[in-house]
């Protein structure tokens, strides 16, 4: 039975957390108070500038955020697809449906319509990047490290803090094509990881928390773009 994409599913996808600003940390504390209302919470990837498992000390950096989604979990389905920034982390989450690149895209149903939602650096990456990815979230490598890990974070953080990722994609329609190709014609296909808030043809580009300040939401059947943040009292 394939899973089901809910009326008032909603989607948060780079919010670079800590780095890029508290949105995120806002928008979970508005979740927990009810102040937004959503059954179905998807996480798509980048949600952390940097977090992964089999370490301690990274999560110092982002406590309040990790302890929140823990609570949320028990009683909230979310949904955390794992990004190129934020990846190992089923030990974290042990009550959120985390999946893995591997893993991704996960197929949903949307009325009658098929989706696919992928973080977006999935296809089109090249030899590179897909080894580099691998050895990345491998288990033992992350352990093996933790000798070194203070002086080894510390470095990779500031210069997360300082790094731009903010900006137009001139190519997108190119890439995004090429992207298409990999999925079956008449699906819809959602990802994150471009920061470009747009759609082309049936891809969906989610925009960035922590560039546009917008999440996607499922209203009658379509995903749409809002802005949360200004709107204190909303209802989803």
């Amino acid at each position: 039975m394939s899973k089901r994409l809910k009326e008032n599913a909603l989607f948060i996808a780079d919010a670079h957390y800590p780095h890029h600003g508290d949105a995120f940390l806002k928008l979970l504390k508005d979740i927990q108070s009810q102040k937004i209302k959503t059954p179905q919470l998807i996480l798509m990837g980048d949600i952390f500038d940097l977090l992964f498992g089999y370490n301690e000390y990274i999560q110092t950096f982002s406590k309040e955020a990790i302890a929140l989604l823990q609570e949320l979990s028990l009683d909230l389905e979310i949904i955390y697809l794992e990004g190129n920034h934020d990846f190992c982390l089923k030990e974290i989450f042990p009550h959120i449906k985390v999946y893995s690149r591997d893993e991704q895209p996960i197929y949903f149903k949307l009325n009658e319509q098929d989706v696919f939602l992928s973080h977006g650096d999935k296809y089109k990456t090249g030899f590179g990047y897909n080894l580099y990815s691998k050895l990345l979230r491998n288990k033992y490598l992350l352990i093996t490290l933790r000798p070194f890990e203070k002086s080894i974070i510390n470095h990779r953080m500031n210069k997360l803090k300082v790094k731009k990722i903010c900006g137009d994609f001139k190519g997108y329609a190119k890439r995004f094509d090429a992207i298409r190709s990999h999925y079956p014609k008449n699906s819809l296909i959602i990802e994150g990881h471009f920061h470009q808030n747009l759609v082309h043809k049936n891809y969906v580009s989610l925009p960035s928390l922590a560039c546009q300040g917008k999440v996607g939401i499922v209203r009658g059947g379509e995903i749409v773009f809002i802005e949360p943040m200004l709107k204190l009292n909303l209802k989803v």
